[in-house]
């Protein structure tokens, strides 16, 4: 098993369980910031991932910058 949720575009995010607040988190990995995201079930932390990718995307977008990460962009180059 593997803790790890695929994007569309090639993203990632690394998925854990908090037991103090009986939730899921999923953080995406080999962006140039943090977004990650909480839920109870699978299907809707896939729901709140999407949200937390759109919303990351649009402000790097709006602010004219690349969301990967700059070692990320270097080791798949």
């Amino acid at each position: 098993m593997k803790n790890v949720m695929d994007f569309p575009g090639g993203y990632q995010a690394v998925i854990s369980y908090d037991p103090e607040i009986e939730m899921f988190r999923g953080e995406f990995a080999g962006l140039n910031g943090g977004a990650d995201f909480y839920a109870k079930d699978a299907d809707s932390l896939k729901r709140e991932g999407q949200t937390s990718l759109d919303v990351f995307l649009r402000m790097c977008a709006e602010d004219g910058v690349s969301p990967k990460d700059t070692w990320e962009i270097c080791l798949t180059a």
